[in-house]
C-alpha cells in the first residue's frame, strides 16, 4: 500500500471525454500512469501521449517535475513531446503556407517548454528554422513566428549563440536596420540580437558592426512602446557586454543625438507610466552612466598634482578678496592660507588636501565644490562668508559639510555599484540634467546651510544634520521629480520642522502597527522612564550651570519661593529689549518668577540642551510636566531600548550578577587621533 503523502488527487482532462478523477501514486512511473489513463478512454498506444498541465503555464510532466504536482491540480492528457516535435517538423517544412503558418505558431507556442525544445532541437528543427531565416522568403507573419520560435528555443541555452552563422545574424541585423518592415518582426529581432550581445564578446563585435545605431536610436522615437523597448534593451546590452572603450564611444554617441533629453520628453514625459520592463533599462542607463564618476571617487587628492592644488586654492581666491600674495614671505603666505581654509572649513587647514584622502568621495568631492564655485558664485560666496561669520560653535564647516554630502550623494545615486539584474529605481532628472551629481549638490549644500539654521546647530550637531538633510534628499527623491527645478522646490518646501512631523506621523503609524501586548509593555515603562529622566534633571540642578551675567543686581531667593518659570517672549528681560532680541536669543531665554515681590531670574542659556535641562528641572520642582523636545527624544530612547531589551529571547543565556573586568588600557595609544591638527 502506498503511504498517503505519497498520493495526490488530480483531475485529467482531454478534448471530448469526460474528466478523470485520479488518486495519482507518486511511486508509480509515469508510464504506467498514463498506460491506465489510456486504458480508461480506450486511447490506443499509450507511448504517443503526455501529460501536462492544463491551466497556466502548460509544462510537460515529467519524472523530474512531477513531485511539483499538488492536490487539486488539473492536468491534460496530449501528445508526447517526442510525437508534437515530429509533427511540427513535418508541418513547417510543407509546401502548404497556411500549414507552415500555423505549424510555426504552434511551434512558438510550446517550445517554452524544456521537453519538447530538447525533442526538437534532437531532430534538427533549429537549423531548419535558421535555414528559413536566411532565405528570407517567407510572409511576415510566418517570419514573426519562425523568429518567436527560434527565440524561444534558444533560451533554454541547449544550443550555443555562437554556432549561428554571420548570414544569420546579418539577416536578423537587416530586419532590424529595415526602415520599413512589420515592427512583430523587428521585435523579435531586437530581442534575438540582445541575447547574441551579452552571450559572447566576438558576438557583440558582430552585432556591432551589422547594426546601425542611427537606426537603433530611430527605433525609439516611435509609439510603439513595445519597440522602444527592445530597442532600450538592446542598446543597454550593447552598453554592458562592451569593453570600456566600447562603452564610452557609444556614451558619445548618444550624447550627440540627445538620447537622454529625448527619453525624458518623449518616453517619461509623455506616458502615464512607464512599465517594468523599460524602468529596468531606464535604470541601466543611469546607473552605467553614472559609474563614469566612479574613479574620481576612489582616487584621493596627489598633492603632487599642480592641478589639483590649483583647484584646491581656487575654492580659497573665489570666497575671499585675498590681498596679493606676490610680494609676501612664505611664512606670510602659509599663515593666511591656513587662516583661509579654516573658514572654508577644512579640517586640516595647513594641509587641506589632508581632507580629500578619504575615498569615497576623494576627488569627486573636489570637483563638486568648484563646480558650485564657478556656477554659482554668489551662492558659493554667501554660503562661505556668512558661516565665517558666525560664532565658530554655529559655523557651518563648507568643506566638511561639500565632503560628507558628495559621499551621501554617491550612496543613493549608488555610483560605483553595479547595475543589479532586477533593478528599476531610476531618477527622471537624470534623463533631464546634463551633469546630475554637480547640480542635485549645488541645490542639497545650500539646503543643507539652510537646514544647519533651523537646527541651530553646532559643530557637535554635524552628524545629525547631515541625517536629516540625507532624509530630506531620499525622501524628495522618492516622489520622481521630473527636473531639478521641481526637485529644488520640494527638497526646500521639506523643512526641518516638516521631516519632524513625517517622523512623528510614521512613528504614531508603527505604534499602531504594533501588537497590543507591545503597546501595553511601552505604556507601563514610560512612569519608571520618566521618573529616570526627572530625576536627572534634578541632579542637572544641583549639579549647576555657568550663565552669562544678564543683571548687576544680586539676590538670593529660597526655592520655595518659586512660582512659575516662563520662556521666550514671555520673560521679563526679553519684554524690556521687545524687538531687539534675536530669535536664536529668545528660544534660549527663560525666568523664575517670586511669590513674595514682584522680583525674577532671568537667563539665556548657552545652548539649547542647557535650555531643555533647566526648564525640565524647574518645571519638575513645581510638580508640572516636562515639555521639552529633549525630553520626548530621550524618552522614544529609552523606551525603544527598554522594549527592544525585555524582547530579547534570553532563555537559557546566563546573565552575570556583577559587570565584567575593565581591560588593562593598551600599551600605547598611537590608534587615537591627533586633534592638535585640525585645530592649527
Amino acid at each position: 500500500m502506498p503511504q498517503q503523502k505519497d498520493i495526490v488527487k488530480i483531475a485529467i482532462q482531454m478534448p471530448g471525454a469526460y474528466p478523470q478523477l485520479i488518486q495519482l501514486d507518486q511511486k508509480k512511473p509515469l508510464t504506467a500512469v498514463i498506460k491506465e489513463v489510456c486504458d480508461k478512454w480506450n486511447l490506443p498506444g499509450p507511448d504517443n501521449y503526455a501529460l501536462q498541465y492544463a491551466d497556466g503555464i502548460q509544462t510537460y510532466i515529467t519524472e523530474s517535475n512531477r513531485l511539483d504536482i499538488k492536490n487539486g491540480s488539473i492536468l491534460r492528457l496530449t501528445k508526447a513531446p517526442g510525437r508534437c516535435a515530429e509533427d511540427l517538423y513535418k508541418g513547417i517544412q510543407s509546401s502548404d503556407s497556411g500549414v507552415r503558418c500555423d505549424s510555426l505558431k504552434l511551434l512558438a507556442d510550446v517550445s517554452t517548454d524544456i521537453t519538447f525544445a530538447q525533442e526538437f532541437i534532437s531532430r534538427d528543427g533549429h537549423s531548419l528554422l535558421v535555414k528559413i531565416v536566411e532565405d528570407a522568403h517567407e510572409a511576415p507573419l510566418i517570419m514573426t513566428h519562425t523568429l518567436t520560435a527560434f527565440m524561444e528555443l534558444m533560451d533554454h541555452g541547449i544550443v550555443s549563440w555562437e554556432n549561428l552563422s554571420s548570414v544569420f545574424i546579418k539577416k536578423i541585423a537587416n530586419f532590424v536596420n529595415a526602415k520599413v518592415l512589420d515592427t512583430s518582426i523587428q521585435q523579435v529581432s531586437l530581442a534575438i540580437l540582445e541575447s547574441m550581445v551579452l552571450s559572447s564578446s566576438s558576438l557583440f563585435n558582430e552585432v556591432k558592426q551589422e547594426i546601425t545605431l542611427e537606426r537603433l536610436i530611430s527605433h525609439l522615437q516611435v509609439t510603439n512602446q513595445q519597440l522602444q523597448t527592445k530597442a532600450m534593451a538592446l542598446l543597454m546590452a550593447m552598453l554592458l557586454a562592451g569593453a570600456e572603450s566600447d562603452r564610452q564611444e557609444l556614451f558619445e554617441f548618444l550624447e550627440k543625438r540627445n538620447l537622454r533629453q529625448y527619453i525624458h520628453k518623449n518616453i517619461i514625459h509623455s506616458s502615464s507610466s512607464v512599465g517594468d520592463e523599460m524602468a529596468h533599462y531606464l535604470y541601466v542607463l543611469q546607473t552605467v552612466r553614472l559609474n563614469h564618476l566612479e574613479a574620481r571617487m576612489r582616487t584621493p587628492l596627489d598633492s603632487y598634482s599642480q592641478d589639483q592644488r590649483d583647484m584646491l586654492h581656487g575654492l580659497r581666491q573665489a570666497a575671499f578678496e585675498t590681498e596679493s600674495e606676490s610680494g609676501l614671505s612664505n611664512e606670510r603666505r602659509r599663515s593666511l592660507c591656513a587662516k583661509e581654509f579654516k573658514k572654508l572649513g577644512f579640517s586640516n587647514n595647513s594641509n587641506p588636501g589632508q581632507d580629500l584622502s578619504r575615498c569615497p568621495p576623494g576627488l569627486l568631492a573636489l570637483d563638486t565644490m568648484a563646480y558650485f564655485a564657478s556656477r554659482y558664485p554668489d551662492a558659493y560666496s554667501r554660503f562661505v562668508l556668512e558661516n565665517s561669520s558666525r560664532e565658530d560653535k554655529h559655523e557651518c564647516p563648507f568643506a566638511r559639510s561639500s565632503i560628507q554630502l558628495t559621499l551621501i550623494l554617491c550612496e543613493i545615486l549608488r555610483i560605483g555599484e553595479p547595475p543589479s539584474e532586477t533593478g528599476s529605481d531610476y531618477h527622471p532628472i537624470f534623463f533631464a540634467q546634463d551633469r546630475l551629481l554637480e547640480e542635485l549638490f549645488c541645490i542639497c549644500i545650500q539646503l543643507l546651510n539652510k537646514t544647519w539654521k533651523e537646527m541651530r546647530a553646532t559643530q557637535e550637531d554635524f552628524d545629525k544634520v547631515m541625517q536629516v538633510v540625507r532624509e530630506q534628499i531620499t525622501r524628495t527623491l522618492s516622489s520622481k521629480p521630473t527636473s531639478l527645478e521641481l526637485f529644488k522646490n520640494k527638497v526646500n518646501a521639506l523643512n526641518y520642522s516638516e521631516i519632524l512631523k513625517l517622523r512623528q506621523t510614521e512613528r504614531l503609524h508603527q505604534e499602531e502597527t504594533l501588537a497590543p501586548p507591545v503597546l501595553e509593555l511601552k505604556e507601563r515603562l514610560k512612569p519608571e522612564l520618566l521618573e529616570l529622566i526627572r530625576q536627572q534633571r534634578l541632579n542637572r540642578l544641583c549639579h549647576g550651570t555657568l550663565f552669562r551675567k544678564i543683571s548687576s543686581r544680586r539676590r538670593q531667593v529660597p526655592v520655595a519661593d518659586i512660582k512659575n518659570v516662563v520662556t521666550g517672549k514671555d520673560c521679563p528681560h526679553m519684554k524690556e529689549n521687545k524687538g531687539k532680541q534675536t530669535k536664536e536669543v529668545l528660544d534660549l531665554a527663560f525666568s523664575i518668577t517670586y511669590d513674595v515681590e514682584e522680583y525674577s531670574l532671568n537667563f539665556i542659556a548657552s545652548s539649547r540642551t542647557d535650555f531643555c535641562l533647566w526648564t525640565d528641572g524647574l518645571n519638575v520642582l513645581l510638580g508640572k510636566e516636562m515639555s521639552s523636545e529633549s525630553m520626548r527624544s530621550e524618552l522614544e530612547i529609552l523606551l525603544s531600548m527598554e522594549i527592544k531589551l525585555r524582547l530579547l529571547d534570553l532563555e537559557n543565556v546566563p546573565i552575570p550578577d556583577t559587570a565584567p573586568p575593565i581591560p588593562k588600557p593598551p600599551s600605547n595609544f598611537n590608534f587615537c587621533y591627533d586633534f592638535s591638527q585640525a585645530e592649527q
